[in-house]
């Protein structure tokens, strides 16, 4: 784990504590960077959508591999 020194305004500081229930500044800092972290992977697997081929389907993947059954 690594140290940041960062200067952020106390009224965004403390509306972010209240609305992600941080008991610490640094819990809801490490809370907000994780959930953005999150919203920006799910962007990225929704602007995928339609631009990928399948050339088998799910019974194909299940049946063809033994550890599946």
């Amino acid at each position: 784990m690594s140290r940041a020194t960062i200067t952020l305004p106390n009224d965004l500081l403390e509306e972010l504590m209240q609305v992600s229930d941080a008991k610490s500044k640094t819990e809801a800092v490490i809370k907000a960077i994780k959930d953005e972290i999150r919203l920006k992977k799910i962007e990225l697997i929704k602007s995928m959508a339609g631009k990928m081929d399948f050339t088998i389907n799910a019974d194909e993947i299940r049946h063809g591999d033994e550890r599946l059954g």
